[in-house]
């Protein structure tokens, strides 16, 4: 697969808030969910003086990155690593701190448009899932496997689906005749379990089943949850962690995690800050910023994308200089 046509999600956005943490020399951006490398792409043409340490789990999309990014030479460098491994990624680079840091959640382009790795229900396929091929449990294990209530428990709480104790139940007696293997069997349970009037509203029926089995098979709120203060703890002064979510609970873990590293532990009526209390981030974004309409229409994906970014104000206790 060659077609790099696919478009990061506010893109412009992404780098603008990136940027002035990597305006000088030696600056190191860590890319922690490269897919096909459209943000570091963009981040190594307008940024000139950083480089960029790219992680991804799946060895196909650094495999692809690699050679679009090939160009740019030693100031790209692919590390095949979940995003929680950040501190042992830098470790291993022999970097104290870097400065900035960027997640775009969620499934990659290259996942979602290779048939045969079966993120994608529109076509039928093995039901994968793994953002890793190599190794640990697929989809079809989790539905062969998992019971009643624990599959209504993932789908309720992952995919937000309405119907998750119904369809739980539903893969449950149908497995006792033949185990799941394939996308169509599954989408074709879920079209016989939703309600008619419930398939009309809301997208595709299967969207949210196989949402939640994505992030279920690859640990993504598990792996999200540990990530997140690897990475606040990672930057040096000035610089930046950058987050692009698309489901409420990733977004909730952000804000979660951004709240607690501003959040100042002097009392609120005290007239001035003391010295040794200054606040150690500040949150860049106000809120979480959302695509405008002419974004979504040339760029459906960007549809939930909620955007928020943070700032390092003074040195971390674990981290030194980049």
């Amino acid at each position: 697969m060659s077609d790099f046509s696919h478009l990061p999600v506010l893109l412009d956005r992404v780098v603008a808030l990136l940027a002035p943490a990597l305006d000088h020399d030696g600056a190191v951006l860590v890319d922690a969910t490269l897919g096909l490398g459209g943000h570091t792409e963009a981040v190594l043409q307008r940024c000139e003086l950083a480089r960029v340490v790219g992680i991804d789990r799946d060895p196909q999309a650094l495999a692809l990155a690699g050679g679009r990014l090939a160009s740019y030479g030693a100031r790209f460098q692919g590390v095949h690593a979940v995003y929680d491994e950040i501190p042992d990624v830098l470790d291993d680079l022999g970097l104290d701190a870097v400065d900035a840091v960027l997640f775009d959640l969620g499934v990659s382009s290259l996942q979602l448009d290779m048939v045969d790795r079966g993120f994608a229900y529109r076509e039928d396929a093995p039901l994968d899932m793994r953002m890793d091929a190599s190794g640990g449990p697929t989809a079809a294990d989790v539905l062969n496997t998992y019971s009643a209530p624990d599959l209504a428990r993932i789908l309720r709480e992952y995919g937000e689906e309405r119907f998750a104790r119904q369809i739980a139940n539903a893969v449950v007696r149908a497995r006792e005749t033949q185990p799941f293997t394939t996308s169509a069997r599954l989408v074709e349970l879920l079209y016989d379990v939703i309600p008619a009037p419930a398939r009309r509203t809301g997208g595709h029926p299967a969207k949210r089943t196989f949402q939640a089995l994505r992030m279920e098979v690859n640990e993504e709120l598990v792996v999200l949850r540990r990530a997140l203060p690897a990475a606040i703890d990672a930057i040096a002064v000035g610089g930046r962690v950058v987050v692009e979510s698309y489901h409420s609970l990733e977004d909730r873990l952000v804000k979660r995690a951004f709240a607690d590293a501003v959040r100042s532990d002097v009392p609120e009526d005290l007239p001035f800050v003391p010295a040794g209390h200054e606040p150690a981030f500040r949150l860049v974004t106000r809120g979480a910023e959302k695509a405008d309409a002419a974004e979504v229409d040339h760029n459906p994906r960007a549809a939930s994308v909620r955007l928020r970014a943070l700032e390092r104000l003074t040195p971390s206790p674990s981290a030194g200089v980049a």
